[in-house]
């Protein structure tokens, strides 16, 4: 455990903003995963709903720093190449 009171703060910081990117991950697996579903069902109007949603999400996810830009880039093409 950290013992030096700069330790203990960086030991909070990393704390909470590991909180943080597991909220945003999980939300943007969620809507990835939603995404496939609606795909798979054949509900073109709906998928492509989701998809603008999932879109903006990853999109989110990447400009805040939780995952690569270039893997943001990746998901999507990989969601809308399932859609066409």
């Amino acid at each position: 455990m950290a013992n030096h009171k700069s330790a203990l703060k960086r030991a909070k910081q990393s704390e909470n903003r590991r909180l943080r990117n597991k909220s945003t991950k999980s939300a943007m697996n969620t809507s990835i995963k939603k995404v496939q579903a609606a795909a798979q069902e054949d509900s073109n109007e709906n998928a492509q709903e989701l998809f603008k949603a999932a879109q903006a999400t990853i999109a989110k996810a990447a400009k805040k720093g939780v995952i690569h830009k270039n893997t943001a880039a990746r998901k999507i093409s990989r969601l809308s190449r399932i859609l066409n």
